[in-house]
Protein backbone atom coordinates (compact mmCIF):
# COMPACT_ATOMS: atom_id res chain seq x y z
CA UNK A 1 0.00 0.00 0.00
CA UNK A 2 1.31 3.52 -1.17
CA UNK A 3 2.31 6.28 2.13
CA UNK A 4 -0.82 8.23 0.02
CA UNK A 5 -3.35 5.64 0.50
CA UNK A 6 -2.49 5.10 3.87
CA UNK A 7 -2.69 8.67 4.99
CA UNK A 8 -5.80 8.81 3.17
CA UNK A 9 -7.26 5.31 5.27
CA UNK A 10 -5.71 6.99 8.12
CA UNK A 11 -7.69 10.61 7.56
CA UNK A 12 -10.71 8.42 7.12
CA UNK A 13 -10.48 7.04 10.54
CA UNK A 14 -10.26 10.22 11.47
CA UNK A 15 -12.85 11.50 10.46
CA UNK A 16 -15.26 8.52 11.61
CA UNK A 17 -13.98 9.36 15.00
CA UNK A 18 -14.58 13.27 14.86
CA UNK A 19 -18.08 12.81 13.82
CA UNK A 20 -19.30 9.75 15.69
CA UNK A 21 -17.83 11.59 18.52
CA UNK A 22 -19.57 14.84 18.58
CA UNK A 23 -16.22 16.28 17.28
CA UNK A 24 -13.79 15.38 20.29
CA UNK A 25 -11.08 13.30 19.55
CA UNK A 26 -9.08 11.19 22.49
CA UNK A 27 -5.55 11.95 22.94
CA UNK A 28 -6.09 15.60 24.29
CA UNK A 29 -3.62 16.58 21.74
CA UNK A 30 -4.92 19.98 19.70
CA UNK A 31 -8.25 21.10 18.76
CA UNK A 32 -9.33 19.79 15.36
CA UNK A 33 -11.64 20.57 12.87
CA UNK A 34 -12.72 19.28 9.57
CA UNK A 35 -12.23 21.48 6.30
CA UNK A 36 -14.14 20.24 3.28
CA UNK A 37 -12.58 22.03 0.14
CA UNK A 38 -13.80 21.26 -3.62
CA UNK A 39 -11.16 19.60 -5.81
CA UNK A 40 -9.46 22.12 -7.94
CA UNK A 41 -9.41 19.42 -10.67
CA UNK A 42 -12.46 16.93 -10.24
CA UNK A 43 -14.93 19.70 -8.65
CA UNK A 44 -15.39 16.14 -5.31
CA UNK A 45 -15.85 17.67 -1.88
CA UNK A 46 -13.01 16.49 0.03
CA UNK A 47 -12.68 16.45 3.73
CA UNK A 48 -9.46 16.65 5.61
CA UNK A 49 -8.38 16.21 8.97
CA UNK A 50 -6.55 18.97 11.00
CA UNK A 51 -5.26 20.89 13.85
CA UNK A 52 -6.74 24.75 14.15
CA UNK A 53 -6.01 27.66 16.32
CA UNK A 54 -8.38 30.86 16.39
CA UNK A 55 -7.41 34.61 15.82
CA UNK A 56 -10.27 36.64 16.87
CA UNK A 57 -13.61 35.19 14.96
CA UNK A 58 -11.40 33.68 12.52
CA UNK A 59 -10.44 29.44 12.30
CA UNK A 60 -6.33 29.26 11.42
CA UNK A 61 -5.21 26.10 9.87
CA UNK A 62 -1.48 25.42 9.21
CA UNK A 63 -0.45 23.86 5.18
CA UNK A 64 2.18 22.08 7.52
CA UNK A 65 1.56 18.52 5.78
CA UNK A 66 3.93 16.87 8.25
CA UNK A 67 6.85 18.23 7.24
CA UNK A 68 6.84 17.79 3.58
CA UNK A 69 8.10 19.25 1.19
CA UNK A 70 5.28 19.87 -1.08
CA UNK A 71 2.07 21.30 0.01
CA UNK A 72 -1.19 19.74 1.41
CA UNK A 73 -4.21 18.91 -1.12
CA UNK A 74 -6.42 21.17 0.49
CA UNK A 75 -4.07 24.10 0.08
CA UNK A 76 -4.27 23.87 -3.44
CA UNK A 77 -7.98 23.05 -4.13
CA UNK A 78 -8.50 26.74 -1.43
CA UNK A 79 -6.81 28.73 -3.87
CA UNK A 80 -8.16 27.72 -6.47
CA UNK A 81 -11.41 27.79 -5.01
CA UNK A 82 -11.55 29.24 -1.59
CA UNK A 83 -15.14 29.12 -0.17
CA UNK A 84 -14.78 25.58 1.67
CA UNK A 85 -17.02 24.31 4.91
CA UNK A 86 -15.93 23.36 8.26
CA UNK A 87 -16.94 21.14 11.21
CA UNK A 88 -15.77 21.98 14.82
CA UNK A 89 -17.38 19.94 17.30
CA UNK A 90 -21.12 19.26 16.72
CA UNK A 91 -21.04 23.32 14.82
CA UNK A 92 -20.72 23.12 10.99
CA UNK A 93 -20.56 26.34 8.79
CA UNK A 94 -19.27 27.66 5.87
CA UNK A 95 -16.05 29.57 5.37
CA UNK A 96 -13.86 31.24 3.29
CA UNK A 97 -10.19 30.76 2.91
CA UNK A 98 -7.76 33.70 2.79
CA UNK A 99 -3.64 32.78 3.04
CA UNK A 100 -2.10 35.25 5.01
CA UNK A 101 0.68 36.93 4.05
CA UNK A 102 4.04 38.89 5.62
CA UNK A 103 3.53 40.26 9.15
CA UNK A 104 0.38 38.92 9.72
CA UNK A 105 1.67 34.72 8.80
CA UNK A 106 4.60 35.76 10.82
CA UNK A 107 2.15 36.26 14.17
CA UNK A 108 -0.17 33.54 13.17
CA UNK A 109 2.62 30.99 12.99
CA UNK A 110 4.23 32.45 15.65
CA UNK A 111 1.94 32.38 18.12
CA UNK A 112 1.18 28.20 16.66
CA UNK A 113 4.78 27.73 17.75
CA UNK A 114 4.01 28.87 21.35
CA UNK A 115 0.98 26.08 21.28
CA UNK A 116 2.77 23.35 19.55
CA UNK A 117 6.37 23.50 19.47
CA UNK A 118 6.25 20.80 17.31
CA UNK A 119 5.22 22.71 14.69
CA UNK A 120 8.91 23.87 14.35
CA UNK A 121 10.35 20.46 13.11
CA UNK A 122 7.40 20.51 10.30
CA UNK A 123 9.26 23.70 9.25
CA UNK A 124 12.55 22.13 9.42
CA UNK A 125 11.91 19.20 7.49
CA UNK A 126 9.62 21.04 4.76
CA UNK A 127 12.13 23.12 3.31
CA UNK A 128 9.76 25.88 2.40
CA UNK A 129 8.12 28.43 4.19
CA UNK A 130 4.28 26.98 5.65
CA UNK A 131 1.32 28.55 4.92
CA UNK A 132 -0.86 29.73 7.21
CA UNK A 133 -4.64 29.85 6.15
CA UNK A 134 -7.54 31.74 7.82
CA UNK A 135 -10.89 30.64 8.09
CA UNK A 136 -13.59 33.45 7.66
CA UNK A 137 -17.31 32.11 8.53
CA UNK A 138 -19.37 33.35 5.98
Amino acid sequence: MSEATERVERNQLVINQFRANGGVLGGGGLPMLLLTTTGARTGRRLTSPMAYATDGDRLIVFAANGGRPQNPNWLHNLRAAPDAHVEVGTDSFDVRATITEGAERDRLWAAQLRTAPFFADFQARAGRTIPVVALTRV
